[in-house]
């Protein structure tokens, strides 16, 4: 392999994409396109195009590419890839890159040909594909290579996973496709029962990471966002605190419980009994949902606690796994 080849670990999430190359973070930005739709012309492309969500004019679209953690846009999702590869190797492609990409596990062959074909087409010379249950605990530095369990519950913008690990493989893992992206959607929600009044998806995001929390807080957080009364269809503001998101949020934590439980279920009992000793590691921007942690615990009753690097461990352990190829071609997705 030529020595300037450059490894790139791409985690490519439904909300934010994150490439890394060994430890260094290179790239973190949210995973939107705006494009022209009549030329289907990309003209901005993460937090820019993000913020133009919901203020563009007819001949524009904000899009997300990925869907519940796989490509929905194909060719979008090429067109970004090839961009952001071309923005860090260089315009000339003179040593293509080498990627190991994540994708969540369980996917069907058919969305892994589809991220495998959107890395060659973006400009790799040549393209791995790792789960993301795996890939986050290689970044976190879960003891994976020993014969003992770990946990780690991995909550993205797209899909909520579960998932214990031994021997650098995944034992027993589950996948829901809904995450984030589905809280905000229960705050739109509860705000329109409520409120009468319709947020969009900005809005209620907003609501989520300045007053949101996962359990009841000491410190009460008011917001006043501005909406539109459903009836009369005229703007109108509302003052939320964090009780209000707390109690809006309880479903889709529920549904992220119960997969966690699913998972623990189906686990070995030898391997329970580390999990109950070491705690289940949680990791992607869920994770940042203040109280999380505590709510796991007590659902579980296992000591749940946050990963230091929870945005980005994803993208660093895939960055890691390249040079682990041999040990993990095993648990690695095959085509």
């Amino acid at each position: 392999m030529p020595v300037l080849t450059r490894e790139l670990g791409i985690d490519l999430g439904t909300v934010n994409m994150v490439i890394a190359e060994g430890n260094q973070i290179l790239l973190q930005e949210p995973t939107t396109v705006a494009i022209v739709i009549e030329e289907q012309k990309m003209v901005e492309w993460g937090q820019a195009a993000k913020d133009m969500d919901g203020r563009v004019p007819d001949i524009i679209e904000v899009v997300r590419p990925l869907r519940n953690g796989v490509i929905a846009e194909y060719e979008i999702t090429e067109k970004l890839l090839g961009y952001i590869i071309k923005k860090i190797c260089g315009p000339m492609l003179i040593f293509r890159p080498v990627a190991m990409i994540t994708a969540p596990y369980g996917i069907t062959s058919v969305e892994t040909r589809a991220v495998h074909e959107a890395g060659l087409g973006a400009g790799c010379r040549e393209v791995t594909l790792i789960q993301q249950p795996l890939a986050a605990a290689i970044g976190v530095d879960l003891p994976i290579a020993t014969p003992t369990g770990n946990m780690i519950v991995y909550l993205g913008g797209g899909t909520n996973q579960a998932a214990v690990l031994a021997m650098h493989g995944i034992v027993v893992a589950e996948t829901a496709r809904t995450g984030g992206l589905a809280l905000d959607d229960a705050i739109i929600s509860y705000v329109r029962r409520k409120f009468g009044v319709i947020i969009g998806q900005p809005t209620a995001e907003q609501l989520k990471i300045k007053i949101g929390a996962a359990i009841p807080q000491e410190m009460q957080q008011v917001m006043e966002v501005q909406g539109q009364d459903q009836v009369s269809g005229l703007p109108k503001p509302v003052h939320l605190t964090t009780d209000d998101i707390v109690e809006a949020l309880q479903e889709p934590l529920t549904d992220m419980v119960a997969v966690a439980r699913r998972v623990l279920e189906r686990t070995p009992p030898e391997l329970i009994s580390d999990i109950i000793d070491r705690g289940v590691a949680i990791c992607g921007g869920g994770a940042l949902l203040r109280g999380v942690d505590k709510y796991l615990t007590k659902a579980l009753g296992i000591p749940a606690y946050l990963v230091d690097n929870p945005l980005t461990c994803t993208a660093q352990g895939a960055a890691r796994a390249l040079g682990m190829r041999e040990i993990l071609r095993r648990s690695l997705i095959r085509l």
